[in-house]
């Protein structure tokens, strides 16, 4: 796997027109956006998240990309995904690492550190200028949840929450953990959730 680069990977909007959803997850992935510098671009995780934007008309996925979901491949051969409607962010913005080689998830501290709060609220009010009817800000897993809550309650925004869509998440938010269920399963049906808050 390559180094972690850990910088800061800025919120994805589309080209033009307005957006009516944004993305939340938790942090940039080592293999994906740390080296895409795109939001869940390459994550393992955020395929499934591509195949909802993409089924719901909401992003273009190059063909290529699905072939081999890597970061690193990505930004080499500039594949990008253009967005409609949709913006995606992360409630940390890089990729945390302690040694440079392995993931991290962000501390509470780091969550709640004055810059990123300030950050996430700049985001939402980008996503949401203009807007008449209120953004609907999914978020993707418990930590992005729990951060997002207090901002979205004081701009009166909609939150909307999914278990986070790696292994781990999708088994935790399972019911008995997952026990006799099969991931590709558990993947389908978190994917077709999306896709309802996508589309609702």
């Amino acid at each position: 796997m390559p180094r972690i680069h850990g910088h800061s990977v800025p919120a994805l909007f589309p080209d033009s027109g307005p957006v009516s959803v944004m993305l939340f997850g938790e942090a940039p992935g080592p293999r994906g956006a740390d080296q895409s510098s795109i939001p869940f671009w390459g994550d393992g995780a955020g395929i499934t998240v591509y195949r909802a934007l993409a089924a719901t008309g909401r992003a273009e996925v190059p063909e290529a990309a699905w072939a081999d979901w890597d970061g690193a491949r990505f930004k080499d051969l500039d594949l990008r995904p253009r967005l409609r409607g949709t913006a995606l962010s992360n409630a940390y913005p890089a990729c945390p690492t302690k040694d440079g080689e392995h993931f991290h998830a962000p501390s509470n501290r780091d969550l709640l550190a004055p810059a990123n709060l300030e950050r996430l609220a700049g985001e939402l009010a980008r996503a949401a200028a203009g807007r008449t009817a209120p953004l609907r800000v999914i978020a993707l897993g418990k930590r992005a949840q729990w951060l997002l809550g207090p901002i979205t309650e004081a701009l009166a925004l909609e939150l909307c929450a999914l278990p986070h869509p790696s292994t781990q998440g999708l088994l935790q938010g399972a019911p008995q953990r997952g026990k006799g269920l099969r991931l590709a399963d558990l993947r389908a049906a978190w994917q077709e959730n999306l896709q309802g808050l996508l589309a609702g």
